[in-house]
């Protein structure tokens, strides 16, 4: 009989230090999530350096802010953040920005946890996820959230890219 895999699951507030692993993270999510929306040439101009770059803003902002890092036997694996609105017709004060776990960890639990430790239990929020995302869709209606209604065409690597809004 072999011995069971243990596996040390830790979800965090980010750190300005992750903000490389964080970049090769993010970048290889996007390639997973949005290979079958956006073209193979688009994809190809996310490189991990630059989203480090990104992350290394995203991870200093004020204590509005919830960025939060899923790391699995000390390496990040996913990702979650919210804060204020960004929209001026928001239906919510604050908005889920992002959720992203590389394809390996889905399902395992982790994506949930993300979730929790940016979002207060019962906290209205909104969100914008890509129209052709059923996976992400189930996990926001199993989290309370239903479609408004609303809809846009987001410029996204110089194609666009369908969103619509779920609400809570």
């Amino acid at each position: 009989m072999e011995a069971e895999l243990q596996t040390d699951i830790v979800v965090r507030p980010v750190r300005d230090v992750d903000a490389e692993a964080l970049g090769r993270v993010h970048a290889t999510c996007w390639h997973e999530t949005y290979d079958h929306l956006i073209s193979k040439a688009a994809l190809e101009k996310i490189s991990p350096r630059r989203m480090a770059e990104l992350w290394t803003h995203w991870a200093v902002q004020g204590p509005e802010f919830k960025m939060f890092a899923a790391l699995v036997d000390g390496e990040i694996v996913g990702f979650a953040g919210s804060g204020p609105a960004r929209d001026k017709d928001a239906p919510r004060f604050r908005e889920l920005y992002f959720i992203y776990l590389l394809d390996a960890w889905h399902g395992t639990g982790i994506g949930q946890r993300l979730f929790d430790s940016v979002v207060e239990t019962g906290e209205g929020l909104y969100l914008w996820v890509a129209e052709d995302n059923p996976r992400a869709h189930r996990f926001y209606t199993r989290n309370g959230f239903t479609l408004d209604g609303a809809s846009h065409t987001e410029p996204f690597l110089g194609e666009t890219l369908t969103e619509v809004r779920f609400v809570r």
